[in-house]
């Protein structure tokens, strides 16, 4: 990935995500993922059929990788899983919520400045035009 895009300063927005999404060729849905306790929303990503069931049968949350086009149980490498509590469906019943405890360091595939895996994939915030770390 980029290193501009993941720790620079300058906002640089991929538009074209819903697009590359679509592209991949499967029938996907938008998983917002929030820890519990805290509401702390940790990361974005999508679900299919399959990663939906592995995720109800294994209590993980499991998405598809548009990147990869496979199925991604998190923390299955890292070792930094999101035990999913809930599950909730939206009123179109076109995208899900996953209420979870994050057991391990940090949800997002970043380091912070220690090397750890950091909490959130939002750890910047827009300010004036610019991205600043949280």
């Amino acid at each position: 990935m980029d290193m501009e895009i993941e720790e620079g300063k300058e906002l640089r927005l991929n538009f074209e995500k819903l697009a590359q999404v679509v592209a991949c060729g499967r029938n996907l849905v938008p998983v917002v993922v929030q820890e519990v306790e805290s509401g702390e929303v940790l990361l974005v990503a999508y679900a299919n059929q399959a990663a939906l069931d592995n995720t109800l049968r294994t209590k993980r949350a499991t998405f598809w990788s548009t990147s990869r086009n496979e199925l991604w149980v998190k923390g299955a490498t890292s070792g930094d899983v999101l035990a999913v509590v809930e599950i909730r469906v939206n009123c179109e019943q076109n995208s899900l919520l996953y209420r979870v405890t994050l057991r391990g360091i940090g949800a997002c595939h970043t380091r912070d400045e220690t090397g750890a895996a950091r909490r959130s994939c939002y750890y910047r915030r827009l300010v004036d035009g610019s991205l600043e770390h949280v």
